[in-house]
């Protein structure tokens, strides 16, 4: 079984955040201190890096779900919680990052270049953060936000300055390993090189690297044979080079035709036609080999390549051909535009920009999209109604209640953000500034019941046991009577 992975889909998940604490200090004689919740750790991030060292992408072959440490949680004292171990991924240089969608992330060239494709969340702030002259001793802390999670293909594409392309069993293998320190399966059976090769050419002051394809066939081009496989692997080889087999016993097989079936699923893969050809014919060491190599020469120079009889066994013309490629690799080199430092790019916010949008649905509802009041309905802790009130005022500050009131919403209408649905009962108390009451209410948020309060029961049971003054009066006045009529029957 091959040993060689050139593309896998990887399942990423960042580290979540850490929630913050609710904390009050209390020591002896000093039963309210103030808050001290500390602040939840920020999860781990994950990264790709490229390694000279790492060739293949066997690893995540095997390991395709990959997870980052969560950030800790708050405490007390002021306590900080500890933030996630990042995770960084090795990968080969040349490795292009997509989305199951074949969107391209990064491409990945170059020894050290990173790419964060997956970040942690926020730790969310404890209570000691959120206080202020106003809410002296927040009962809330905000909740840890996720950690980013998606599924990338990771795809590589060698990186190599000469590609050798050509039939199977055309001899690249037996080429390559006698030109460098490439040690490739070699066998008399097509298809024997299943995976890219590569090798490194050491010439005088030239060193160049050398990437074996495997055989290409009519229909490449359009996956056949794995012919899409294996044509990734000679995008970036800035020289072709043709390897034709002068002693293939196959009817209807001649360099000529050879060169031309290959031309032609180079040309229909796309990107490829410009780059500089060299034509090795190869297995001259056979006598009817080197005859038909003789034959073909002329036809080949016409088309304006340039043709080398070379034998890998032994070892006959490589040399004018490894010139010959190091010439065209250093000519490529010099024209290719010196590289630049990479560049910040700064893209600030526009003046008009609020950073969020409210879109009307067709059912009525709507939708508030935008990266802070995502994240703070994220952070919310629902169960908390001192939590929602301090959303509520931070949304009417971002100016989201003017927004939906000028956007046609109605209150009791649906009112989407990120994951979270609400009936919007817009208020004049959010976003001014209000003083808040006990610790983890919000007066804002209580319903008012129909059913009598404990202080309105009390008033009713005294007004119950207060007499009329009607009634008083006439006990009084028959009082009076009865008093007189007893003194009258005593006389």
């Amino acid at each position: 079984m091959a040993t060689f992975v050139d593309r896998v889909v990887l399942h990423l998940q960042a580290g979540d955040g850490g929630h913050g604490c609710v904390s009050i200090h209390r020591e002896k004689f000093k039963p309210f201190g103030g808050p001290d919740g500390g602040n939840g750790g920020h999860g781990g991030s994950v990264s790709l890096v490229v390694d000279p060292q790492v060739t293949t992408l066997l690893d995540f072959h095997f390991h395709p779900h990959v997870k980052a440490d969560n950030g800790k949680g708050g405490a007390g004292s002021n306590r900080d919680g500890a933030n996630g171990h990042n995770l960084v991924l090795k990968v080969p240089n040349g490795t292009v990052v997509q989305t199951t969608d074949g969107t391209v992330l990064a491409d990945m060239v170059g020894a050290g270049t990173t790419f964060e494709v997956a970040r942690g969340g926020r730790g969310g702030r404890g209570n000691a953060s959120l206080a202020n002259a106003k809410r002296k001793a927040p009962g809330f802390a905000e909740l840890g936000e996720p950690g980013d999670q998606l599924d990338i293909v990771l795809e590589l594409k060698s990186v190599a300055d000469v590609g050798l392309v050509g039939f199977p069993s055309a001899g690249k293998s037996s080429l390559i390993s006698v030109i460098s320190a490439a040690k490739p399966k070699i066998a008399d059976y097509p298809f024997t090189t299943l995976v890219p090769n590569l090798g490194v050419v050491r010439l005088d002051n030239h060193t160049f690297t050398v990437a074996d394809v495997p055989g290409l066939i009519p229909g490449a081009a359009t996956g056949k044979g794995l012919g899409l496989e294996f044509l990734r692997h000679i995008e970036r080889c800035a020289v072709l080079v043709h390897v034709i087999d002068s002693a293939t016993l196959e009817p209807g097989r001649d360099p000529v035709a050879d060169i031309d079936a290959i031309e032609a699923e180079l040309s229909q893969y796309g990107g490829l036609t410009e780059r500089p050809r060299l034509v090795a014919v190869n297995k001259v060491d056979v006598p009817d080999g080197r005859d038909l190599a003789e034959i073909v020469r002329p036809d080949l120079e016409e088309r304006g390549y340039r043709v080398f009889e070379v034998s890998a066994a032994t070892r006959e013309g490589l040399k004018e051909l490894t010139y010959a490629m190091a010439e065209l690799v250093e000519a490529e080199r010099n024209a290719a535009p010196p590289a630049e430092p990479t560049r910040i790019v700064i893209r600030p916010m526009a003046v008009d920009d609020a950073g969020f949008t409210i879109t009307a649905e067709a059912d009525g509802s709507f939708t508030v999209r935008g990266v802070r009041p995502e994240r703070w309905v994220k952070q919310t802790n629902f169960d908390n109604d001192e939590a929602v009130g301090y959303l509520a005022d931070r949304l009417a500050r971002l100016g989201v209640e003017d927004k939906l009131a000028k956007a046609g919403a109605e209150p009791g209408d649906l009112v989407r953000i990120g994951e979270r649905e609400f009936d919007w009962q817009p208020t004049l108390y959010a976003g001014v500034e209000f003083v808040p009451g006990n610790r983890g209410t919000d007066v804002r948020l209580e319903e008012k019941s129909s059913r009598a309060s404990a202080a309105d029961r009390l008033a009713a049971r005294k007004a119950r046991r207060v007499r009329p003054e009607d009634e008083i009066g006439a006990d009084e006045i028959g009082a009076d009577v009865g008093d007189d009529d007893i003194e009258d029957d005593a006389e």
